[in-house]
């Protein structure tokens, strides 16, 4: 999944993310927005592999900017809560 987003520029577009386990995010991420505390399941490329992997990112705290390219917030093992993708 490699960006064509300029790394320097603020995100232009923002929404709420509904996690889904087979639904992937309209456009990659260039950030995630994490408003309450939990776990993250994303989907996200793996250079090493050249392909799409599942992460876990534990213990995100309330308010906090994941600055993490990712096409999918899966509702399994997230727990986390009010997250908002910007891209």
């Amino acid at each position: 999944m490699a960006s064509s987003f300029d790394a320097i520029k603020p995100a232009g577009w923002v929404w709420a993310v509904t996690p889904s386990d087979s639904v992937d995010l309209a456009i990659p991420t260039r950030s995630l927005f994490v408003g309450g505390a939990g776990n993250l399941s994303v989907q996200a490329f793996d250079p090493t592999t050249k392909k799409i992997a599942a992460v876990v990112i534990t213990g995100v705290p309330a308010g906090m900017i994941l600055p993490i390219e990712v096409s999918r917030v899966n509702f399994t093992n997230t727990t986390a809560t009010n997250i908002v993708a910007l891209a």
